[in-house]
């Protein structure tokens, strides 16, 4: 019994934090009017019929706090990856001047991060659906363990020691939400 409860809190922690990871992962790609290499994450170009990672084919960096540079390593990539960041929809514009492509980040308007607030609050409070789904799912097969044999008291410590795991990971959720609320409306 003990080593199955054991096994449960050590699933639910590690879905803990795969959920805290993607959250993290999301608000990345949120752009708060500053450039990051981050916001190109996820855009694929066709590179020789192969859907690969636009960090694949280039280096990417950021010469100054408004700019993003990509600098491909093959100049007939120059047109796949300009095509490919205006499909992907990010809100930036490419500028490409033969050799590099540029993406300049412009500044947010007061209205603009009042969204962007909102997206994060939003990518927060699905972190924290989660967390209580992972809960509701980890007391279920408590319940299950104490209907084989595993006592009431230690069935109600469990659900306690996973209440004090949920608190925690959701005041985690809570600090990274601060965190890029702070981000996105200092100017």
């Amino acid at each position: 019994m003990e080593e199955e409860i054991l096994i449960l809190f050590e699933d639910a922690e590690e879905r803990f934090d795969k959920a805290i990871e993607h959250l993290k992962n999301e608000l990345v790609k949120l752009r708060a009017g500053k450039a990051d290499i981050h916001i190109l994450d996820g855009i694929m170009v066709d590179y020789y019929g192969t859907a690969t990672p636009l960090n694949q084919v280039s280096n990417i960096n950021t010469p100054d706090p408004r700019t993003i540079a990509i600098q491909p390593w093959e100049k007939k990539m120059i047109s796949v990856i300009e095509k490919a960041i205006l499909e992907a929809n990010i809100g930036l514009n490419p500028d490409n001047n033969g050799e590099l492509i540029r993406l300049f980040v412009p500044p947010l308007t007061e209205e603009r991060r009042k969204e962007l607030v909102k997206k994060v609050k939003q990518q927060g409070e699905m972190t924290k659906i989660s967390i209580r789904n992972i809960r509701h799912d980890v007391l279920e097969e408590l319940k299950k363990l104490q209907k084989n044999g595993l006592s009431e008291d230690i069935e109600k410590t469990k659900e306690n020691d996973l209440q004090n795991l949920v608190d925690a990971n959701i005041k985690k959720v809570d600090d990274i939400i601060e965190k890029k609320e702070n981000d996105i409306m200092t100017i």
